[in-house]
């Protein structure tokens, strides 16, 4: 043991990362007043203008100052393009700058992690997890829906009528409408609902974090990157941060456990560089093997979006004048008047989970609709004309890609490649949902407001030119999961045991969507939330809820 690891402050959890997963055990484990905890977060506070006001979305996502400016490999299905891959890196993390839509995905995900060997992740037993964490304001059955929890769950409050056209739409081509596609009937049309609060966005750390913090017994350090987990043998005893690059290393030690809620990205690079991954890369980097863990950063998937924009007809207000000249200072007053408006909406305003196929047994996309268009190659900027757009992604994509640390200074990015659209299965969906979407923008309802395809235009109709449209214009969806994967020690590739302990060392565990064994059919925010909540329960050796 080192002299500066000897006379580090002592805490009796050290948690990397103050973003969804962070916010929630630092919540949770310093409800006992005799348990110290001190957080480590990379970013500055939350307190900006753009991370509460829930459209400021669109301009937190290329501030740096905030963000990890992140970008994947080019690939053959992301047509030889690097893809943007934003995560937040500020206090609340990707909470702080998603989309702020609550999707927990279908009772079937959770069934499959449980039967690949992972004991007490089934639906049953992570759903009292899900209700916990949220205060649902919609009706709902009271039986899966959570309404005394500390994050906000609101309905749509603010109506497009365009939007509820495209609705209508889709009830017409056979989809029902589902008033509420989080009480385990995931399948249908309707609106999104969202982490929206009196005109504000709800990050985990407005919920959990802030509240935390007024106990006295957890330290928030901000601004300091975590460079190595310190091991004595293979015990975790602590964590080594710095402040600037090429600074001098800080020491934290941890008396119980060291708990590692970086995000996918930053949680695969951390155990790599601090001896926890393939032996061969970490040989190529010059770091010690502490354990071999083959499957660290391994894994690694995301839902991999395009979208389909259609010009309104001349006349029609969309979303691209509402936000500009004289409409949006209405709609500045209609917010600082705690009234809904165009500030307090979602990316995205309506859902459709559908089929790919009459084959499929269920829901395989996720199409989403918003009665406005941003300028293709451009980063949410808004059309000059009025203009709407309908997205799709494959919920549940058999592609697999990787993150691999290129050094170990934290300074510089790793490699990420998430091989979008490399399985053939992959392919099909995402044209079968270009289809749907397609069909439904064209339909004879909406013809009363939209006049014409801009993006891509109909002149691309083959299933071979949708395909290479989806390859050379779609993106990420910011779903990235997987890279230190929850699995039996029968599964050489897992890397954290169904307890969330990282395995073959101890005191140290994985909390954050890196453990999840395969996506989720939907958004991955709520489900991050709900592995917070189980792993801070398993951390303190609690019983489950209900």
């Amino acid at each position: 043991m080192s002299k500066s690891t000897a006379s580090a402050k002592t805490y009796d959890y050290v948690i990397v990362g103050a973003g969804s997963a962070g916010s929630i055990l630092a919540a949770r484990l310093s409800e006992d007043p005799g348990v110290t905890v001190c957080v480590l977060e990379a970013g500055p506070s939350d307190l900006r203008p753009y991370v509460r006001v829930p459209a400021g979305f669109v301009k937190t996502l290329s501030q740096d100052r905030i963000t990890w400016q992140f970008k994947t490999q080019p690939s053959e299905g992301s047509g030889g393009r690097k893809i943007s891959t934003t995560q937040g890196r500020v206090r609340g993390g990707s909470s702080s700058i998603n989309g702020m839509m609550i999707v927990r995905g279908q009772p079937e995900d959770f069934d499959a992690w449980a039967a690949q060997g992972n004991a007490g992740w089934g639906y049953r037993d992570v759903l009292p997890y899900f209700a916990r964490s949220e205060r649902y304001t919609g009706p709902g059955d009271d039986k899966v829906r959570g309404r005394s929890g500390a994050i906000p769950v609101t309905p749509m409050d603010w109506f497009h009528p365009i939007s509820e056209t495209f609705i209508e739409a889709a009830v017409a081509a056979g989809h029902k409408r589902n008033p509420d596609y989080n009480s385990g009937d995931q399948e249908g049309v309707g609106y999104f609902q969202r982490t929206i609060e009196r005109g504000l966005r709800v990050s985990a750390a407005v919920a959990f974090l802030e509240p935390a913090l007024k106990r006295g017994n957890v330290e928030l350090l901000s601004g300091v990157r975590a460079q190595r987990i310190l091991f004595e043998g293979k015990r975790a005893l602590g964590v080594g941060f710095i402040r600037r690059r090429g600074g001098e290393e800080t020491v934290v030690r941890a008396r119980r456990e060291v708990i590692v809620s970086a995000g996918t990205i930053n949680t695969a690079r951390l155990l790599q560089i601090s001896g926890l991954g393939p032996a061969s890369l970490l040989a190529g980097l010059g770091v010690k093997v502490v354990h071999e863990l083959p499957g660290v950063g391994e894994n690694l998937s995301d839902h991999y979006s395009a979208r389909l924009v259609m010009r309104a007809r001349p006349g029609v207000t969309t979303l691209n004048e509402m936000a500009r000249g004289p409409r949006l200072l209405w709609q500045i007053m209609r917010w600082l008047a705690r009234k809904p408006g165009v500030l307090t909406l979602t990316p995205s305003q309506a859902h459709l989970f559908c089929k790919s196929n009459a084959g499929v047994q269920r829901p395989d996309l996720q199409c989403v609709f918003v009665p406005g268009s941003y300028k293709e190659g451009k980063h949410y900027v808004l059309d000059d004309y009025p203009g709407v757009t309908g997205g799709w992604w494959q919920h549940r994509p058999l592609s697999r890609g990787h993150v691999r640390a290129r050094s170990t200074d934290v300074y510089e990015d790793p490699l990420i490649q998430p091989n979008y659209l490399a399985h053939s299965l992959d392919q099909e969906v995402m044209v079968a949902g270009m289809k749907i979407i397609r069909g439904l923008l064209h339909s004879p309802a909406l013809a009363k407001y939209l006049v014409e395809e801009t993006v891509p235009g109909v002149q691309l109709s083959t299933d071979e030119q949708l395909l290479d449209f989806c390859k050379h214009h779609g993106s990420t969806g910011y779903h990235l999961v997987g890279t230190a994967r929850m699995g039996p020690a029968s599964d050489p590739m897992a890397v954290v045991d169904d307890s969330l302990r990282v395995r073959g060392v101890a005191n140290l565990r994985v909390i954050d969507a890196s453990v999840m064994p395969a996506i989720t059919s939907g958004n991955t925010y709520a489900a991050t939330l709900m592995i917070a909540e189980k792993g801070a329960d398993l951390v303190r050796g609690k019983r489950p809820p209900g």
